[in-house]
């Protein structure tokens, strides 16, 4: 009966992270996969620069808009439920983006992608922190960590090939077979799970939703309009006060769908700060990283996808490695180190970027970088999950998503800025005139981020606050039974 019982778990264990790294992938490679096509976009569907900048832009901007609100919805729901039903989205919209005939269906179909997206997300974590034994979890964050950045690598060169070899449909036909065995497997083999909270915030979810979308879109439309114009300006106000309502309802409501008092602790906090730096150096560096391969030095995008891989594939290996280190010392030293070599590495790859630089001399920089990535992947949602409750979970897990997605998108548009400063795609000499600054930019703003790793308890200090919780919760428990 005990081997019966282990052996249905060890197989619920092995499907959950199986189709929760899949729905990882394939959301993290619909980040950056377009970005391959977009001159062939731009022919086929008669499409403007602004044009293609949205192909980009609407499937980011959803995504961390909603991701709150998927995990939300899962914790009430059922997150094997929506797990399904953001599967299913995804898919769907990915057959309706190959099918477009113009540019403006495309951008409405990759938005609807997002929203599929934000769904997938956030539960992924979450459904695998519920079904891991706790010693084992720290090490399944960080595969899913490692599959996510590998996701977001292999974007450019699953790109690059599907374009050479087939056409720019088969960018989203390939989600569809992909999306529906998912979708069929997860409904067979998920166990169902829920959050603590029984009912919606509703007016929660719309003031947070509303105030992402307006910080967002600031964002996205800052390098072409300008940080300083009316439209950037206002949206930004626009955000800051609809996220002031949010707090002053949250703080009000009987369900909140964001307790604030875990903004309070440290160990909430900071590695949700963490997180967003690292997303604004990682992505804004990886759009500069790819454009040096292709302007400043010539690779095609193929070429360029598959020199990208030593910097953004490392975390499928080294992800794993860091889990396990952090398991052992704690969360507090390894992000401390991997923040670290992810910033030395972009400083480092800043101050090698020369006219005619070659692919030899950025090769050690980004695997620097790389590593330390990879450290920081695990650690950051390990620290964020193991700071509440386990039944908060959930609602942990999707405001970090949200927090790192809105870094990623600011990365884009500061990186973006700082390039523009001081360099243009005019040629390939004047692209690394603003590939330094920006690199020099991505590297200091992550060591930023170690103002957050530093707050986080240490291991000792952990075990401890872990120990009095249970000797809390032990009379309860005795009173109750009693």
């Amino acid at each position: 009966m005990t081997d019966t019982r282990s052996t249905t778990q060890s197989a619920r264990v092995g499907w959950t992270l199986a189709l929760a790294a899949i729905g990882t992938f394939l959301t993290a490679l619909d980040i950056v996969v377009v970005s391959t096509a977009l001159p062939t976009l731009r022919t086929h569907l008669h499409a403007s620069l602004a044009d293609l900048e949205w192909t980009i832009n609407a499937y980011n901007l959803v995504l961390a808009c909603f991701m709150l609100t998927g995990a939300a919805l899962g914790d009430r729901f059922g997150r094997k439920r929506l797990y399904v039903i953001g599967v299913i989205l995804f898919t769907a919209a990915s057959a309706a983006c190959a099918l477009s005939t113009t540019n403006g269906e495309l951008i409405g179909f990759r938005a609807l992608q997002g929203i599929g997206a934000a769904i997938i997300m956030p539960l992924t974590i979450t459904m695998v922190a519920e079904v891991m034994p706790a010693g084992k979890r720290a090490m399944a964050i960080g595969l899913l960590g490692g599959v996510a950045g590998l996701g977001v690598a292999a974007g450019p060169i699953i790109g690059g090939v599907l374009l050479d070899a087939l056409s720019w449909q088969w960018i989203f036909w390939i989600n569809v077979p992909v999306g529906v065995a998912v979708a069929l497997l997860s409904a067979l083999r998920l166990h169902e799970s829920r959050g603590p909270r029984p009912y919606l915030d509703f007016p929660g979810l719309i003031l947070a939703g509303a105030g992402m979308f307006a910080v967002v879109w600031a964002a996205v439309r800052a390098p072409s309009i300008g940080w300083g114009s009316a439209e950037v300006v206002g949206m930004l106000v626009s955000g800051a006060f609809l996220a002031v309502l949010f707090l002053l309802w949250e703080r009000r409501t009987t369900t909140p769908m964001l307790p604030l008092a875990y903004f309070r602790k440290p160990a909430f906090a900071g590695p949700n700060f963490a997180g967003f730096v690292m997303w604004i150096s990682m992505i804004g560096a990886l759009v500069m990283i790819t454009a040096l391969f292709q302007i400043g030095m010539g690779y095609s995008p193929t070429e360029s996808g598959f020199r990208i891989l030593p910097w953004m594939a490392l975390p499928i290996v080294f992800a794993p490695l860091g889990a396990a280190l952090a398991t052992k010392f704690g969360n507090r030293p390894v992000l401390l180190v991997g923040l670290t070599l992810q910033g030395a590495g972009l400083l480092w790859l800043a101050a090698a970027a020369e006219h005619g630089v070659t692919y030899a001399t950025v090769l050690p920089p980004l695997i620097v970088s790389g590593i330390g990535m990879s450290f920081n992947f695990p650690t950051v949602s390990n620290a964020v999950v193991e700071s509440v409750p386990f039944e908060e979970v959930g609602m942990a897990n999707g405001a970090n998503k949200a927090t790192t997605e809105l870094g990623a998108v600011f990365g884009v548009a500061i990186m973006s800025a700082v390039f523009a400063a001081s360099g243009s795609f005019a040629s390939p000499n004047m692209f690394v005139d603003g590939f330094k600054p920006a690199m020099y930019a991505a590297g200091a703003i992550v060591l930023v981020g170690l103002l957050g790793a530093f707050v986080l308890p240490t291991k000792k200090s952990a075990l401890r606050a872990a120990a009095v919780a249970t000797a809390q919760q032990q009379p309860v428990a005795e009173h109750v039974t009693s």
